[in-house]
């Protein structure tokens, strides 16, 4: 590389390269969140059931979780800015056919294609951070990366609301457009060219092995309820398809322990940090929590309680709020004292802020009702991301950054891809019993003719053709009915649906708080004082040219 391009490349503070780093993070999380307050319209525009909205969700989250580990592989192999600005290109252009989608199909096929976009770019920007900074400053840096992360999480909501509002709910995905376009330009200026002496070897049976395995209980997950968790091919059953995931899994992890001496796709030394694989988890159950509880809470309030997508971003924009002002604090003070007691604190607040939310829905609850359980949730929230991120990365050497940086970012995206999936199954179990005992306590008001089809409605609403939308009740009223009957079945439809919804997803929600909290007592068995690596040889970053 000649002296001018290596002055050039000097000259971009790290700071510089950070903010453009968090830039392309910031728009691929936000898609994690985002799409969740579109999907009572979604539903209603591409007349698309619950089961299909599930995919909407999960296809992108599925995809991008099961590659984030050979991505960063690939980073190692052929340089992180390579492979961030590709996995840019890729995901700013299927978020344009996201977005000029007319069927629940394309929409997950684009949704795949982002997915993967979203893959190759995330693992960069750890293995980056980690070095172009000095140890002493890279806990700061790690601060902001994950103050990003949640930020991008919990605004994703709000944002949302006020572009399907006002654009439709193809905006969500069209906004990436030019911020993608502008973070590519920014990146192919200021991004420096790394790659780490160390050469890798892709583990292209790894990644075929998790993609499957997790395919196969993801499908089993989503598609349950709607075949009654019975037959879904021919002699095979939903259970047999989530069994067959779990041991194709269970091979994944013999495949790894067996080819440790090579290089897996989870290299098993990284574990012996405690605090590493502690994060490991807990970043899994933070996601899982967070995706599990925004899906249902964000039916509830368009769907249930009438709520605009605008108003319902509004109605969770404060916790937004709250933890963009504490999440830069929470990271400065883990610098100093460390952040065990912090993140301890945060999940604990971040727990029992959802389960007041959870025990303030009711059907006929305002816009502002779950204020109190938000507030104190996004001031749980903010103090959890940046020492999250901080714990799990400071004692990693540089030459690891690429394998912990994939390791850490798939375990979030695992915890949400099966969160969404586990909950979704829970909720449509539930909404299976609860739908048809509120259309048996509201059949009481209606002409004796009508009530058995009333009935008869709720009960196979759930099994794959419910719809969710804003201003539907699940069910569809037969034709020819006279007005005055119509009228009478619309409103008791109603009020079933409410009611049925509510209670199905106050029972379900269980499930996501309990794991929060598990997640909050595992943060004591964090280790105070971090260890003092053991310099490499082989740490130092290589700059190349091209």
């Amino acid at each position: 590389m000649s002296a001018s391009h290596e002055a050039t490349e000097r000259r971009h503070s790290p700071w510089l390269v950070l903010a453009t780093l968090c830039l392309g993070f910031f728009m691929i999380l936000l898609d994690t969140t985002i799409v969740n307050i579109a999907i009572p319209d979604m539903s209603a525009d591409l007349d698309a059931s619950l089961a299909q909205l599930l995919w909407i969700v999960n296809a992108y989250v599925l995809v991008y979780a099961v590659l984030l580990i050979t991505a960063g592989r690939l980073g190692d192999l052929y340089g992180p800015k390579q492979l961030f600005i590709i996995g840019l290109v890729v995901f700013t252009l299927a978020s344009a056919a996201c977005g000029f989608a007319t069927t629940p199909g394309q929409l997950v096929a684009a949704r795949i294609v982002q997915g993967v976009g979203g893959a190759l770019l995330t693992p960069q920007t750890l293995s980056v951070i980690t070095v172009i900074f000095p140890s002493e400053k890279r806990g700061a840096a790690f601060g902001v990366w994950g103050g990003v992360a949640g930020v991008a999480t919990v605004t994703g909501p709000t944002l949302g609301g006020y572009l399907v509002t006002d654009w439709g709910w193809q905006w969500i995905f069209f906004v990436n457009v030019p911020v993608g376009v502008v973070t590519v330009a920014l990146a192919a200026v200021v991004m420096p060219n790394l790659k780490l002496n160390r050469r890798h070897r892709l583990d292209w049976t790894g990644t075929l092995l998790a993609t499957a395995g997790l395919f196969l209980i993801t499908y089993g997950l989503i598609e349950g309820e709607s075949h009654h968790w019975g037959r879904v091919w021919g002699a095979i059953t939903i259970p047999m398809v989530i069994g067959a995931g779990v041991l194709v899994m269970v091979a994944f992890f013999a495949h790894q322990y067996a080819t440790r001496a090579k290089e897996p796709l989870v290299p098993f030394s990284i574990f012996s940090d405690r605090n590493f694989s502690l994060m490991n988890w807990v970043v899994g159950a933070i996601a899982f929590g967070m995706l599990g509880l925004f899906l249902p809470l964000v039916i509830f309030l368009q769907s249930v309680i009438g709520l605009s997508a605008l108003q319902a971003g509004i109605a969770l924009a404060p916790m937004s709020v709250l933890t963009m002002f504490i999440a830069p604090f929470a990271g400065r003070a883990a610098d100093r004292m460390g952040g065990k007691w912090i993140l301890f604190t945060g999940l604990t607040l971040w727990s029992l802020g959802m389960g007041l939310v959870v025990w303030l829905a009711r059907a006929d609850a305002g816009q502002w009702s779950l204020l109190p359980g938000l507030l104190v949730a996004g001031t749980g929230l903010g103090m959890t991301f940046a020492p999250l991120q901080t714990i799990a990365m400071r004692d990693i050497v540089p030459r690891m950054a690429g394998a912990a940086s994939g390791l850490i970012n798939t375990s979030r995206q695992l915890g949400g891809v099966v969160g969404s999936a586990a909950v979704g199954a829970l909720l449509q179990a539930r909404l299976a019993t609860e739908l048809p005992q509120a259309a048996r306590d509201q059949a009481g008001t209606l002409p004796p003719q009508y009530r058995e089809q009333f009935v008869a409605g709720f009960s196979g609403a759930s099994s794959g053709s419910l719809h969710v939308g804003a201003g539907q009740t699940g069910v569809s009223l037969p034709p020819g009915l006279p007005e005055q009957a119509r009228q009478a079945l619309a409103g008791a439809a109603e009020r079933a649906f409410r009611e049925g919804f509510t209670h199905a997803m106050r029972l379900t929600l269980i499930l996501p708080l309990a794991v929060l909290a598990a997640a909050a007592i595992s943060c004591l068995l964090i280790r105070g004082r971090a260890r003092t690596p053991t310099p490499e040889k082989d740490a130092t970053p290589a700059a190349v040219g091209g």
